[in-house]
């Protein structure tokens, strides 16, 4: 074989076994490296409606076995959602002059009180955001006590709240926040609730689950957060269209 000949074998040889080592090195890197675990895809804003509550229910659930209940925030509404007015009742139960530890409210649902402790018990933080004011305050509790709700231990913190009515910043009226029930007194709820958000100094939850019978409260609570890092899952509940006090 002449030296032409030899060189070409040597080069052919000398690439193929270069291309061998390049193989098998990589081969190692896939092998050696480990597999990233798939995480939970990120949220995403969702506006639906429904007249069950157990959807908002199961749907919590699965929010909370995906990214951690105490990622989540639970926005339930009172009137029109949790309760309505019994029959030849005055549907707005802050409308008289009395304000007092008899409820004549009744839940929209037999089970909805059970629903909601089901999600409370998954470590959610759950809150009332109604649009009554502060000045229905004793008779909201009656209404809240007396059908078996209680917002107590599962409130965003500070858990009992704040001593005083305040004035939230982009509110024009005082607003209450107490035992997890937040009274907006008929302002924008996307406003209120990022207010309050904000005034507990704590980190924000990555994803609001909201019921309410409007849906223009459910519209202004996405607004205000589709400019945060918070997403907004909203369920206009359908299945009583009583009149709530406030808009």
């Amino acid at each position: 074989m002449d030296g032409k000949g030899e060189y070409k074998l040597m080069s052919y040889t000398y690439l193929r076994t270069f291309g061998l080592a390049l193989c098998l090195m990589a081969f190692a890197g896939c092998a050696s490296a480990p597999a990233k675990p798939a995480g939970p895809p990120p949220p995403q804003n969702l506006l639906g409606a429904t007249d069950e509550l157990q959807l908002v229910t199961e749907l919590s659930l699965n929010l909370a076995s995906e990214y951690g209940g105490d990622h989540i925030l639970v926005v339930l509404e009172i009137d029109g959602t949790l309760l309505t007015a019994q029959q030849e009742q005055d549907a707005n139960p802050c409308r008289s002059a009395t304000n007092s530890a008899t409820s004549h409210m009744q839940p929209a649902q037999a089970d909805a009180a059970e629903l909601v402790r089901r999600i409370q018990a998954a470590g959610m933080n759950v809150i009332v955001l109604t649009s009554r004011s502060p000045d229905c305050r004793l008779q909201t509790f009656a209404d809240l006590e007396n059908n078996g709700f209680d917002f107590t231990a599962t409130a965003w913190p500070p858990r009992a709240g704040y001593p005083e009515a305040f004035v939230p910043e982009g509110g024009n009226r005082p607003v209450l926040y107490e035992n997890g029930v937040f009274f907006a007194a008929g302002q924008d709820k996307g406003v209120m609730l990022k207010a309050l958000l904000e005034k507990t100094g704590d980190p924000q939850p990555i994803l609001i689950v909201m019921a309410d019978r409007s849906r223009d409260s459910l519209n202004a609570v996405m607004k205000t957060f589709s400019w945060t890092g918070t997403k907004v899952h909203a369920w206009r509940y359908t299945r009583e269209q009583a009149v709530a006090p406030g808009p």
